[in-house]
């Protein structure tokens, strides 16, 4: 393994938790490519400013905040300690260490840490957990990711509170950090003081998020923006939601049930229920009809004849080969929980929500709602194998608490700014994208992500007011696979591909 996985600093160890002092642990290792960087793992402590009686009464922590933060070695380290030319060159083609791109990246949930994105996809060592049908058994590894982010940038990983071994300092209340402007505030000033302690206020710089962790990197660019004047250079959105409204199943709202539509579609593909036919016909073929008649027959409910009523049956069973019966006693309406019991049932399996590639029989084969995701199941085991390795073995962090990779102790979670009104952060990107004329936005999209569809993506930003110049700042980037698309090792690798070409534009 080319890793050295040297102390850089033997003083730099854990600190006793009555100090609520940083406690970050430093790394050398070196890419097989010959980049030698630097890995700084541990908890950054966020403090408050308080006062007592209109006086300032001193910065009392509130929060400590677990990240991975890897650098790349200043130009001339490999040269000047004897490595091979292929490292010299490697390192003397870098810029200069404060302008080198840098990418802050987490994951959503809300509840999620950011072990998916870190050790699925950017991350320099990877989870190997196989995919669909050639899963690794336990206990499973780690290995080189050759296409690794870092690179062509630098790349801070963040947890936020209560997940991996993020918490608040004792005698706070984690529930003050459990809602979508606390968060936003906390992540946005882990950011700033990251920044501004490592001399990276002149690099460009990226924010890379996946599910939840989309919405909430708007939402942190417009904080850094708004309240440290910190522009971003891009915006790497992975399965994509700014936009509440358009996944959630509730009565009166029709919108979600035609946006799912093409998943649907997709998923029963690759489920071999549409023969021969191409993905991609069989998805914009879903789109067309979702957008145009299943959407006006939603719109009408009971004023539908049945006659039109009989022919969006028929064309949603081919579309989805769902059984009409189904179809019918839903009134055209169901949701994924019932979809995924659904699909399958003929053959006693279910289909996964964040991956709808992964199936598992039911608990129980009568049920018509399936909350279990297989999908999950199936990869939990592996990820965290690896990150529990990895930061101890590899990274040289301890640290007993138990690191939270994917976690409930979030909830509940506070939406209390958008009382009365969906979830909804795409006024705040329109602001950004016309504050800053360079600002750039990827898009991932999986076509067998249960959890985001793409078609629900898409209609965000058909409805977002942007000029063409806005609109040709948008990179879009399709995947047959799920809501992790990199997964799919032939995904990831085109992913990453499209992810590097990105942070190096500048």
């Amino acid at each position: 393994m080319p890793h050295d996985d040297q102390p850089r600093d033997a003083e730099n160890q854990p600190s006793p938790k009555d100090e609520a002092t940083d406690d970050f642990v430093e790394r050398s290792h070196t890419l097989p490519s010959g980049l030698r960087y630097t890995t700084t793992a541990g908890r950054m402590v966020l403090r408050r400013e308080e006062t007592k009686d209109g006086k300032t009464d001193g910065f009392r922590p509130k929060a400590e905040i677990f990240l991975v933060a890897y650098t790349a070695d200043p130009a001339g380290t490999a040269e000047s300690e004897g490595t091979d030319s292929q490292a010299a060159d490697s390192q003397a083609s870098a810029p200069p260490a404060n302008r080198r791109p840098v990418v802050f990246a987490f994951n959503g949930g809300p509840g999620s840490s950011s072990v998916w994105l870190h050790m699925g996809l950017l991350g320099p060592r990877m989870v190997d957990s196989g995919d669909v049908g050639a899963l690794t058994p336990p206990p499973f590894g780690l290995v080189d990711n050759p296409e690794t982010i870092l690179q062509h940038a630098d790349l801070v990983m963040i947890d936020p509170v209560n997940t991996g071994f993020s918490r608040v300092v004792d005698g706070n209340e984690a529930g003050e950090f459990h809602g979508f402007e606390e968060d936003r505030d906390l992540v946005a000033e882990v950011i700033r003081l990251w920044t501004t302690r490592n001399n990276r206020w002149l690099s460009p710089k990226y924010l890379v998020g996946e599910s939840y962790g989309t919405l909430r990197a708007v939402a942190v660019a417009g904080r850094l923006f708004d309240a440290y004047g910190m522009a971003v250079n891009g915006l790497g959105l992975i399965s994509t939601v700014l936009n509440m409204a358009t996944l959630d199943f509730a009565p009166g709202r029709d919108t979600p049930y035609a946006l799912h539509l093409p998943t649907y579609a997709a998923i029963a593909h690759f489920h071999g229920r549409h023969g021969n036919r191409q993905l991609t016909d069989v998805v914009r073929e879903a789109e067309d009809f979702a957008g145009r008649e299943f959407g006006y027959a939603l719109t009408q409910g009971s004023r539908l004849s049945a006659e039109e009523f009989d022919d969006v049956v028929r064309r949603l069973a081919e579309i989805t080969t769902l059984d009409e019966g189904f179809i019918r006693r839903t009134n055209l309406r169901w949701d994924y929980a019932q979809f995924s019991a659904e699909l399958l049932r003929d053959e006693n399996l279910v289909v996964g929500r964040i991956d709808g590639r992964f199936t598992a029989p039911p608990a129980n084969q009568q049920d018509s709602i399936n909350w279990d995701d297989p999908s999950l199941s199936a990869i939990n085991g592996p990820y965290s194998a690896a990150v529990n390795h990895y930061v101890r073995a590899e990274l040289g962090y301890e640290n007993d608490l138990p690191y939270e990779i994917l976690t409930g102790r979030v909830q509940p979670w506070s939406y209390k700014s958008f009382e009365g009104v969906p979830v909804d952060v795409t006024g705040t990107l329109e602001r950004l994208l016309a504050h800053n004329a360079h600002l750039r936005v990827h898009v991932d999209y999986g076509y067998h992500d249960g959890a985001t569809p793409h078609f629900a993506a898409e209609y965000v930003w058909a409805h977002m007011r942007l000029n063409d110049a806005a609109r040709a700042r948008f990179t879009h980037h399709y995947h047959e696979a799920g809501h992790m698309m990199y997964l799919k090792p032939g995904c990831r690798t085109d992913q990453l591909a499209a992810l590097a070409e990105f942070v190096s534009a500048g």
